[in-house]
């Protein structure tokens, strides 16, 4: 499956010579909770993050005396880049409307609202959803780690890799690119 999305996506990408961008979007609530940052300083943020970390780690984040300063995160560049940062910075590198990007992630955070400003900027944008159909997808659907496997093929075999946030996907990843691309990831 992984391998016939990459076709899919150098199809897509004919316009660029089959090369395309790849990110690995770490923006999904678990990530955006356990973050402890403050992205929209909305109140509907606010309780679903409450929400999703209660969920996730019943009381972690409430223990008596435990103070959680977002802006310090964020000054210490530890908060994850929103879909609208990632925009931000390739355009400031100099990617155009024109790239083709395959975007890898699970579900992400409030997607209609924060995935609006990347789609603006960069509208040939892909994701495995939108590269195969539900049935080509069914055998996988419910395996998270064959998902992963899946986008990992895709950004294995992009031109550019971008990761938001640390983790073993880009880790992993790049030591695989440098083995294959003679020292480049």
């Amino acid at each position: 499956m992984g391998e016939a999305l990459v076709a899919r996506m150098k199809k897509c990408s004919i316009v660029n010579g089959g090369k395309y961008v790849s990110i690995h979007l770490r923006f999904e609530e678990d990530m955006v909770a356990f973050s402890c940052c403050v992205f929209d300083c909305g109140k509907q943020e606010r309780e679903d993050m409450i929400a999703a970390r209660e969920r996730g780690w019943k009381g972690k984040f409430t223990k008596p005396g435990r103070v959680i300063p977002p802006g310090a995160i964020r000054i210490n560049g530890k908060c994850p880049l929103t879909p609208l940062e990632v925009g931000l910075m390739l355009r400031g590198m100099g990617f155009t409307k024109n790239t083709s990007i395959y975007l890898a992630s699970g579900k992400i955070y409030n997607a209609e609202k924060t995935m609006a400003p990347l789609r603006e900027m960069f509208p040939n944008l892909h994701t495995k959803e939108t590269l195969a159909s539900k049935e080509e997808l069914a055998p996988f659907k419910n395996y998270s780690s064959r998902m992963a496997a899946i986008d990992y093929t895709v950004c294995l075999h992009s031109e550019v890799f971008v990761t938001t946030q640390g983790g073993n996907f880009p880790h992993f990843l790049l030591g695989h690119r440098r083995y294959l691309f003679g020292g480049h990831s």
